[in-house]
């Protein structure tokens, strides 16, 4: 739900679509996401369709009638692709053009220039770190799967001890980080805000991916010792390009949502007048859609025109960008109809009242069922969406501060263990052709120390901000 729907719920409680007790919805949310798993797992069906059956199922279990569950998936669709859904699509046309124009490896280049020995494990996570940001995860690692296999190849250097860092930082920006589809979505149900999401999910960041990524690539090296294998080492989109733009425009293009959306935050916090000319002038500029927007038509001078793009190859690059990211629209779709369901048929009202009957704090129920999750549905996209479903009554009476971390905590909850039934893992396992005990070794692990560094940092902040 946006921040709006929130408040006109608070003021207006919307009567749940069936009444029926704690134990009966408690079997229905079980048995629907025990739809969803099967049909994931062991059906192999879309996502999409498995969330859109699953909440049908859940609708079914409660004993709510069919034409209101209908409308509750359809309102919650139709609220959370028009909430996040341009967000998406500006953040894939974004990462495109800093793909195509050469832009991701100018980056990657300078940075190894300036490394070696010791460092380049340090080197490695910061680019993925800053890649990371505009990029999808599995276009981030096909992106610089060719730089951590050519790496450790010239350099020689254990392969994990390379890319387990370039894993990590990708990983950290795709379940903490906004605008990745995950945390935007948990953002716009919990109703947080995302200055302050983004602030503190940078600062959760950082040590995790340092604890996830050079720390524990070094214990990876010594269980996992691996070469490169040269059949996978792709042709990287850049080599057929003549020049390409510089550091510092691409730089300065890829941090510019990210630098808009904290000085909004900012600015929120030293003003705090909604009626003041200023705040109001940041709340435009650092609103998501005009930080991304404003990236992107930075992008067509920054990126693409020195690459040697004319304005013919636009539209054809905004198309192909937008193509991939149908699947994932309709995921995170699917996923807030989901969570609309949860809501409407009161199993949001229950986990409110389960966690204050047992006293678990809001952030750790929050990771819990996120990895739950996770661990069924091999999804870090469903887990983020569905949890934040289940517990965004929990943030009604949270602070600007505490929303931010229930959020983050939910993303952490997300990255927990990946094993086989996630398409990440099997990624990783083919590009660095790896055997599947090999990669739950090092991926799987590092997914997990990221999911508990990161909400183990989560519940610290709570206690301090």
């Amino acid at each position: 739900m946006t921040r709006l729907s929130v408040e006109l719920l608070a003021a207006d409680p919307v009567e749940p679509i069936t009444s029926a007790g704690h134990a009966q919805l408690g079997i229905a949310v079980l048995a629907g996401i025990a739809v969803i798993v099967l049909l994931i797992t062991k059906f192999k069906l879309h996502a999409f369709l498995s969330l859109t059956i699953g909440s049908l199922a859940l609708g079914a279990f409660a004993g709510a009638p069919l034409d209101k569950v209908i409308a509750s998936f359809t309102g919650g669709l139709g609220t959370t692709v028009a909430g996040v859904g341009v967000l998406i699509a500006l953040g894939a046309i974004l990462g495109k053009m800093l793909a195509d124009s050469g832009g991701a490896d100018q980056i990657v280049d300078t940075i190894l220039a300036k490394a070696g020995g010791r460092s380049m494990p340090w080197a490695m996570v910061l680019i993925a770190s800053v890649i990371g940001l505009p990029l999808f995860f599995e276009v981030g690692v096909v992106l610089l799967i060719p730089v951590v296999l050519m790496v450790a190849r010239r350099g020689n250097y254990s392969l994990m001890r390379i890319g387990i860092p370039a894993l990590a930082g990708l990983s950290v920006m795709h379940g903490l980080v906004p605008p990745h589809p995950g945390p935007l979505v948990a953002i716009d149900a919990i109703g947080a805000d995302l200055g302050v999401t983004l602030a503190l999910g940078v600062l959760v960041a950082i040590p995790t991916v340092i604890i996830a990524g050079p720390l524990f690539s070094r214990y990876a090296a010594r269980w996992v010792d691996v070469p490169a294998p040269d059949k996978m080492i792709p042709q990287r989109p850049s080599e057929d390009l003549e020049k390409r733009p510089g550091f510092g425009a691409t730089l300065i293009t890829i941090l510019l949502p990210v630098i808009l959306m904290l000085s909004k935050a900012l600015v929120d916090i030293v003003i705090d007048d909604p009626e003041n000319t200023t705040q109001r002038v940041f709340d435009v500029i650092g609103s998501p859609l005009i930080a991304l927007l404003a990236s992107v038509l930075l992008g067509i001078f920054t990126l693409l025109r020195p690459a040697g793009f004319g304005k013919e190859r636009l539209t054809p690059l905004v198309e192909k960008g937008l193509a991939p990211i149908a699947g994932i629209l309709l995921i995170v779709g699917a996923g807030g109809g989901f969570k609309q369901t949860l809501i409407d048929t009161g199993v949001g009202a229950m986990i409110l009242d389960i966690s204050e009957d047992w006293s678990i704090p809001a952030l750790l129920l929050a990771w819990l069922i996120a990895v739950a999750i996770r661990l069924a549905t091999g999804s870090a996209t469903v887990a983020t969406v569905s949890a934040a479903g289940l517990v965004a009554p929990l943030a009604a009476d949270m602070s600007t501060t505490h929303a931010a971390l229930l959020v983050l905590a939910i993303g952490a909850g997300s990255l927990f263990f990946s094993h086989v039934n996630d398409a990440g893992f099997w990624l990783v396992k083919e590009y660095f052709g790896l055997t599947v005990g090999q990669t739950i070794k090092t991926w799987s692990v590092m997914e997990t120390i990221i999911s508990v560094v990161a909400g183990g940092l989560v519940l610290l902040l709570s206690l301090i901000i």
